[in-house]
């Protein structure tokens, strides 16, 4: 039987080469394929300066000091999200503040932020949810009124752009004052860890950079640290991986929507007993994963139990933060807080999504799925 993994990374001889020319060299960290990776993602976002780190969690975590967060502020934010943009929040001292989600896209949903804002919000983080903008005219327009920083979390959206006007798109990661991209195996592209922070403040750069590196001065002297600082490097190999999917990006991210296309044109003839993804007209989707929602008289557990004896994986895509338990524990958090966050989480579905998958493939999840939903 076939196995259809949930994911899988899209990895050539070219990379294997770089890869390897970077062992062989003996320089494996704080090299020239960083700061050459770095250079290129900045062209590729439309952004002065990129920061690589660790990982996206990492550049959560610097984005947030960077703006000046801590103890006692408060930030709003999305419960639909992977739980990284939350804590990194709680790592910094300050306080969550959800907001419930657009249902069409599952992003922040604009109309909710302004009740939330107190006197001790500083800031909203937003996150683009799974491949497509949030809703940036009115969440910038909001800032402004209420003098809030913006922080991006577009780990999940490489690429993504959002129409800023009748024929002007902006691509995610250029609104706030920082943003934060991530390369895990089921991204876009990857560098297997890794992630990068975006600005275009010369000052953040350079903060962001000592904070990556320990928080080392800005001449590098060795072992001269100004600040309290964090290991939050990213290795040569890593960089150099990264550096050859970059180049192909653009391609990758094609291929991509030619799949959600297919998934789309098979789903269709069942709109009544599943609901396909929807992109707003702003937007551009890069399609991070295709999410589906199943009825709400179904059994998700059983559709993906008889899914994965079929070779097909599967997972529901994404819980809601504020039910975790130790955010209820710690916040107060209940069912019922967040009700379109909560009813996406419930019932969403993911489906294998990645390149190399054919349109007869595609075909053939699709029926699968609607024979466990029917059954």
């Amino acid at each position: 039987m076939k196995q259809y993994p949930l994911a899988k990374p899209h990895i050539g001889k070219k990379e294997e080469r770089a890869v390897l020319e970077v062992l062989r060299s003996g320089v494996l960290s704080m090299g020239p394929k960083v700061e050459a990776f770095e250079k290129r993602f900045a062209r590729f976002v439309g952004t002065k300066y990129a920061v690589a780190v660790s990982s996206g969690t990492a550049g959560l975590h610097l984005a947030l000091i960077g703006a000046n967060i801590g103890h006692g502020d408060e930030v709003i934010t999305t419960p639909f999200s992977f739980i990284a943009s939350a804590n990194a929040i709680l790592y910094v001292g300050a306080r969550p503040v959800f907001v419930d989600v657009d249902p069409v896209t599952y992003n922040m949903d604009p109309k909710n932020i302004e009740a939330a804002i107190t006197s001790k919000t500083k800031a909203i983080l937003v996150v683009h949810i799974l491949g497509q903008a949030a809703s940036m005219n009115a969440i910038c327009a909001i800032a402004r009124k209420h003098n809030l920083k913006i922080v991006e979390d577009a780990c999940e959206s490489i690429g993504a752009t959002y129409k800023v006007g009748k024929k002007l798109e902006q691509t995610v990661g250029t609104f706030g004052e920082s943003a934060v991209f991530a390369f895990y195996p089921n991204k876009q592209m990857t560098t297997g860890e890794g992630g990068m922070i975006v600005t275009n403040d010369q000052k953040l750069d350079a903060l962001f950079r000592s904070l990556r590196n320990q928080g080392r001065s800005a001449d590098m002297n060795w072992l001269e640290h100004q600040r309290l600082g964090y290991n939050y490097r990213l290795d040569e190999m890593s960089a150099a991986l990264g550096l050859v999917q970059l180049q192909n990006i653009e391609t990758c991210i094609r291929e991509r929507q030619k799949i959600a296309t297919w998934y789309q044109e098979f789903l269709s003839p069942y709109s009544a007993c599943v609901t396909p993804p929807a992109t707003a007209a702003e937007n551009t989707h890069t399609w991070f994963v295709y999410t589906v929602l199943l009825p709400k008289d179904v059994s998700r557990e059983k559709v993906m139990k008889r899914l994965e004896a079929e070779g097909i994986a599967t997972k529901p895509y994404l819980p809601s933060i504020h039910l975790f338990s130790f955010y209820r524990e710690q916040f107060g958090f209940s069912p019922g807080n967040f009700p379109v966050s909560e009813l996406v989480s419930n019932r969403a579905l993911a489906l294998p999504l990645y390149i190399g998958l054919k349109k007869t493939e595609i075909a053939f999840i699709v029926k699968k799925l609607i024979t466990c939903i029917s059954k």
